[in-house]
């Protein structure tokens, strides 16, 4: 008789992503840190009305030189989907709709606004109903990077996936789907940039989409020594221990071991084992 395969739950469905985004953002932008302000959830009004992310460009005479933020304005509305999400047609009138609405309660001339939309695929069935619906041409300047020309607002939409290591490590990190390679060039230049304290909820998050691969990082010999002292700096090194302990529970559970057992073996609270049983 064949064995029945253990279902898995989906274990990044539940991960705050939208946090380490606007880390990765800001870390992205950190040459022009002096020059812009960034605003998480901005509320448009009383009502929960929310733009993921507005970056205001403080000195209006500065040149972003970012292949992302080349459009940026005065004022750039971020719409943001994480991994297990897409921007669909109807996300982008929303953000549209946000776009003049801050304009017009900001009395901010619609000019000065620019509107990015970032997720992790490519955005087929959005790209072509702008250009069959909306008449306007789309233009692939960059790696990932989509430009939508023919509107008196600047738009892209942004591939993450297809978007470089070397000059966007932060944004393209953001992945439920990294190998041992990508973990360990992200902790080599959190160490590198001395930022430990400013990407804790960046680096839980990839911890937690990416167990395995960090596994295999872990398990590598001197390139993974910046990884242990990146979990030990952010204080993510107990979580990750206790998270590999869970991960041990669950199998042992799956192979018809008795809670005592499981429960010995990994030093875990008995209510959180049970928890498993739950799942």
């Amino acid at each position: 008789m064949k064995r029945k395969k253990d279902h898995k739950p989906d274990t990044t469905a539940h991960i705050a992503w939208h946090p380490a985004f606007i880390e990765a953002i800001q870390l992205e932008l950190e040459d022009y840190q002096d020059v812009l302000e960034f605003h998480t959830e901005y509320p448009l009004t009383s009502e929960p009305l929310k733009i993921d992310c507005v970056v205001i460009k403080k000195a209006k005479e500065v040149v972003i030189l970012k292949n992302f933020a080349a459009i940026f304005r005065e004022v750039n509305l971020i719409e943001y989907k994480s991994p297990n999400d897409y921007i669909s047609i109807s996300d982008f009138y929303k953000v549209y709709a946000y776009a003049c609405l801050y304009s017009s309660l900001e009395k901010v001339p619609i000019t000065s606004l620019t509107i990015s939309f970032i997720e992790s695929r490519h955005p087929k069935e959005l790209l072509g109903h702008l250009k069959s619906v909306r008449g306007y041409t789309v233009e692939k300047k960059n790696p990932g990077i989509y430009t939508i020309n023919g509107d008196i607002l600047p738009i892209q939409i942004i591939d993450s996936r297809q978007l470089s290591a070397d000059e966007n490590l932060w944004m393209k990190g953001l992945s439920s789907k990294l190998d041992p390679l990508s973990v360990i060039q992200i902790s080599d230049e959190v160490i590198k940039l001395n930022k430990n304290s400013r990407v804790k909820a960046y680096l839980n998050v990839l911890a937690r989409a990416n167990f395995r691969a960090i596994e295999e990082a872990k398990n590598m010999s001197s390139p993974a020594k910046s990884l242990d002292e990146v979990l030990v700096r952010t204080g993510l090194a107990a979580q990750w221990e206790e998270r590999k302990a869970l991960a041990i529970a669950q199998n042992m559970l799956n192979l018809g071991l008795p809670l005592e057992t499981v429960v010995s073996a990994t030093n875990l609270d008995e209510e959180k084992v049970k928890a498993l049983y739950k799942k």
